[in-house]
């Protein structure tokens, strides 16, 4: 699992693998950086998985799994929207895993979804399969969601807000909201509408953007940490707000200070366990980095090919996967690198110097952050 304890020549498998199974998206939200972004290779690709493909693909999960002896792995289906194709692929991706698992191996199955299409018997459908559903929304306001539209223009949020109270009735099913930070939404309120949506989590995304592509901000001087400040305001209202939904990034980080490996891409030196497959059979790095270059999240490998251990040894996994030893000197030397852990690795691109090895162009914000939350952990650990 992310984070296990590992010498210098041990191999951390896959545990995570992220299956495209429809690469077109019915919304168009404006800060979208697959669609709207550097990388088109989403063009060339089937709109929907082939069933060969998703054949082909359970047989690679299992070969994994069998190799490496793993007892559970996850899987979770993507889009663009997964549920453009309708419940009834995805309830065949899972068949078609479970029965090429080896004797001892389980996999937990969730799908990421903006909402706009679900039912309540889609719900039912999916839940009794056991999947759990994930939904991607900015707030939980029609305002908050303005640029969360489809193509015509239309908002979303109408669509959305019922899959949220259809999803509040079933517990065991809803996993939770992914929520794009936007900078110029005030973060009490954005938290306060999230939080009475009563989700079981929900965590906070800093927009995809780096050095070559810098993140909107609000004009000001320079220095200023305005995603940092945002999330310390969101961090004070969760630590003082009593009992609430978990927030990832702050547990990620609390945990980290108190010497605990990390599950998350965003922060921490733990190795990346997961990988992407598309709509093709091409095994992709994870789609962050698609915010960054076209063909950045590229291989050369798929499916029909090539097994996941292949990819294990790719030059771009392997990037990903060294620890302290895969960021550059600044980060090395940084007092905060085991919590930072060099942020998101395509926060870290810079195209004229340095590829991947920069500091993520949120460091700064990303130290605020970090150094509240120690703050306010010590001052509550000196009060007990």
């Amino acid at each position: 699992m992310a984070g296990e304890k590992t010498g210098p020549t041990a191999v951390v498998p896959f545990r995570q693998f992220v299956l495209k199974v429809h690469s077109r998206c019915n919304l168009a939200c404006t800060y979208c950086y697959i669609y709207a972004g550097p990388d088109r290779s989403w063009r060339r690709r089937p709109p929907t998985v082939p069933a060969a493909t998703m054949r082909q693909t359970a047989l690679r999960i299992a070969e994994h799994a069998r190799t490496h002896r793993l007892r559970e792995v996850r899987i979770d289906l993507h889009g663009g929207e997964p549920l453009l194709t309708g419940p009834g692929p995805l309830l065949e991706q899972a068949a078609a895993v479970r029965a090429a698992l080896p004797a001892g191996c389980t996999a937990e199955f969730g799908v990421q979804t903006n909402g706009t299409l679900l039912t309540r018997d889609m719900i039912d459908t999916l839940g009794a399969a056991g999947f759990r559903l994930g939904l991607s929304l900015d707030g939980g306001t029609p305002g908050l969601n303005r640029r969360r539209v489809d193509h015509a223009g239309r908002p979303s949020w109408p669509a959305v807000s019922r899959a949220v109270r259809l999803l509040h009735d079933r517990p065991e099913v809803f996993a939770g909201i992914l929520c794009t930070i936007d900078i110029t939404a005030g973060p009490a309120e954005v938290y306060g509408s999230l939080r009475a949506l009563d989700p079981p989590m929900f965590d906070f995304l800093l927009p995809h953007a780096n050095w070559s592509s810098p993140p909107p901000a609000p004009a000001g001087p320079a220095g200023r940490t305005p995603y940092g400040d945002w999330l310390c305001t969101v961090f004070d209202l969760w630590w003082d707000g009593g009992p609430g939904p978990r927030v990832r990034v702050f547990t990620e980080i609390l945990g980290l200070l108190l010497g605990r490996p990390s599950s998350s891409e965003a922060v921490g030196l733990s190795p990346v366990v997961a990988l992407v497959v598309d709509t093709d059979g091409a095994i992709e790095q994870v789609d962050s980095l698609k915010s960054t270059y076209e063909g950045a999240a590229a291989t050369g490998l798929d499916v029909f090919h090539h097994s996941f251990d292949d990819a294990l040894a790719h030059p771009g996994m392997a990037a990903r996967r060294s620890g302290r030893d895969g960021l550059g000197a600044q980060c090395r030397g940084c007092a905060l690198v085991e919590v930072c852990g060099g942020g998101n690795y395509a926060h870290r691109y810079r195209a004229d110097a340095g590829g991947f090895t920069n500091p993520s162009v949120y460091c700064a914000d990303l130290e605020r952050l970090i150094r509240h939350i120690a703050a306010r952990l010590d001052a509550t650990v000196a009060l007990n």
